[in-house]
């Protein structure tokens, strides 16, 4: 029996193989491999999808993080209020800058920010509040905005894995005052290699980082005015991309329907607790996952705990899991040194989260196996 993998490209690619195929070989055939109608062409009907008015295509998610707060001219000194509970890219970016992350806990239902501690954690230096749209659920965006606008801050949204995703039915990177995306290929809009992008409706922001993400040139040429960097889509990606994100609707809601199948075959199943999708927000079920309740666990730098015994017997009778983050940033070697508070949520669901197999094209049966196996490993 083959195993049922935590996510298959190959499925998609059988659906829309012949148009990638097509697309990548006009752009092979254009000579133009940087830059040209491919990437401009995507950026227009990615913010027109989104509901900016400007988006900038760039290499990575990690990339389009780290250019808004370049254009911000967030530096050392400046606090940066984000979660703890993500990848380690969106912390890295406010290090990479010279700023300082500043992390606040938790909700155990959503996997996102506490917005009632993010209000108490502002000093006079947080100049920004980043939060992460995680596993493709939406912050409270109308609460958080609330909270910066007193306060006189700016809003970056890390969209990575939420395209499409929206709150009171706007979407997400439309809300704040940036919005940043990843294109990594497991994303619900993947490229076939890396790619990001940031949306704003500010034309100055927008300005600031299509210069920065070429050298600091604004023109082209030889002439820079500020130390950039080379962060460009290649026309390849674009190209790939303006073809996905027309399947992107029909995806996410295949990806829903996934989910509420999930969430009818679990509900009464003891032991676990399964992922919520906010009152207010649409999600996008970029990951499915739920939390292994685990009374006797040990300590979460690495010891054994029943989440990770139950992946072990589910792997065994053919169903990958992945686990995403078995240790929060701030118990990360690089920031535990620096992080005087617990985030007690935040280290409790790291040692809980599995995330079941999720893509559109998992069939209804193998969904079942994927059930059957987690009810047999629970007991």
């Amino acid at each position: 029996m083959s195993t049922i993998p935590p996510f298959d490209l190959s499925e998609q690619y059988k659906i829309i193989g012949d148009e990638v195929n097509a697309a990548v070989l006009g752009v092979l055939a254009s000579g133009r491999y940087i830059g040209g109608a491919a990437v401009e062409g995507f950026e227009q009907q990615f913010s027109g999808y989104i509901g900016t008015t400007e988006c900038l295509a760039c290499n990575s998610g990690t990339d389009a993080l780290y250019l808004a707060l370049r254009a911000l001219n967030i530096q050392p000194g400046d606090e940066v209020i984000t979660t703890p509970f993500t990848f380690i890219a969106t912390a890295e970016v406010i290090s990479a800058v010279g700023a300082t992350p500043v992390f606040v806990d938790i909700e155990a239902d959503t996997f996102n920010l506490d917005l009632a501690q993010v209000e108490a954690a502002i000093t006079e230096r947080t100049r920004v509040l980043l939060p992460v749209h995680l596993f493709g659920q939406p912050v409270d965006m109308t609460r958080l905005m609330a909270i910066a606008q007193a306060h006189n801050l700016t809003v970056v949204e890390d969209c990575a894995q939420a395209v499409g995703a929206a709150w009171a039915e706007q979407k997400v990177g439309s809300i704040g005052h940036i919005g940043c995306f990843s294109f990594y290929p497991t994303k619900n809009l993947g490229a076939c290699g890396d790619g990001g992008a940031v949306t704003t409706n500010d034309p100055q922001i927008a300005a600031t980082i299509r210069m920065l993400r070429d050298h600091g040139r604004r023109a082209g040429g030889y002439y820079h005015e500020a130390i950039g960097v080379n962060s460009r889509l290649d026309a390849i990606q674009a190209a790939i991309l303006q073809i996905k994100l027309r399947y992107l609707d029909t995806w996410n809601s295949q990806r829903r329907a996934v989910a509420d199948r999930y969430r009818q075959l679990l509900q009464h199943v003891p032991g676990i607790v399964l992922p919520q999708e906010p009152a207010g927000g649409q999600g996008v079920w970029n990951q499915y996952t739920l939390r292994v309740l685990s009374p006797d666990s040990t300590n979460i730098q690495g010891e054994p705990c029943r989440r990770d015994q139950v992946r072990q017997r589910l792997q065994a009778e053919g169903v990958s899991s992945m686990v995403y983050y078995p240790l929060p940033l701030h118990l990360q070697p690089i920031y535990n040194q620096d992080q005087q508070t617990n985030h007690p949520i935040a280290e409790q669901v790291a040692n809980e989260v599995l995330s079941l197999p999720m893509f559109p094209e998992l069939s209804p049966e193998a969904q079942d196996r994927v059930v059957y196996s987690l009810k047999d490993c629970l007991v």
